[in-house]
């Protein structure tokens, strides 16, 4: 069990298995592999349901903003229906930004932004969703030593104050945050985990 708030990284050598956890657990399908056992989000079992009914955000190594949209139009896509009205859907936005520094982008182009301004874009949209745990497969490794450190704490900031059960996939154990719990993965034969 994954408490509110805390970052368990799943950490394991290349090929073992951590990606296609992460995929299970947001419900894309694994044809080549049988996965046993359950996956539980609260009270709630999730294995079953279907992707977009799960409520899990997940944060990529790579960005995936959407290059035909601003940045605003970026964390738009990801808002909840519940925020009615485009003068609150903008507020919301403006205030995800502020927060992470990026006062004035809004209407700024993805490709003018810089690798770490992009992360955080990738990250703010993950978490403006408003999801009940937050999956993440090695978000930090395109980025610098400098801005590793920096994005790193940042994510673990916001994990903490949103109270966000998360899921770190690495193979960089600079990457776990301090006290946290890490699960490794072995091959423990051909076909299984």
């Amino acid at each position: 069990m994954i408490k509110p708030g805390e970052v368990m990284t799943l950490m394991g050598v290349s090929g073992v298995g951590k990606s296609t956890v992460l995929n299970w657990l947001i419900g894309v399908p694994q044809a080549m592999f049988k996965i046993t056992g359950e996956a539980w989000l609260g009270e709630q079992r999730i294995d079953h349901l279907a992707t977009e009914k799960r409520r899990v955000g997940i944060l990529f190594q790579d960005d995936l903003l959407f290059p035909h949209f601003s940045v605003g139009d970026n964390l738009a896509y990801a808002l909840p229906a519940t925020t009615k009205g485009k003068a609150a859907r903008r507020q919301a936005i403006e205030s995800v930004l502020s927060d992470a520094e990026l006062n004035g982008f809004y209407n700024r182009d993805p490709a003018t932004l810089s690798g770490g301004q992009r992360a955080r874009v990738s990250l703010l949209r993950a978490l403006i969703a408003e999801p009940d745990a937050l999956l993440m497969d090695e978000p930090f490794s395109k980025l610098d030593t400098a801005l590793r450190q920096q994005f790193r704490q940042f994510v673990y900031d916001r994990i903490k104050a949103r109270q966000i059960p998360s899921l770190l996939v690495t193979h960089d154990a600079g990457d776990i945050p301090p006290q946290g719990r890490v699960l490794e993965l072995y091959r423990a034969g051909a076909d299984h985990v």
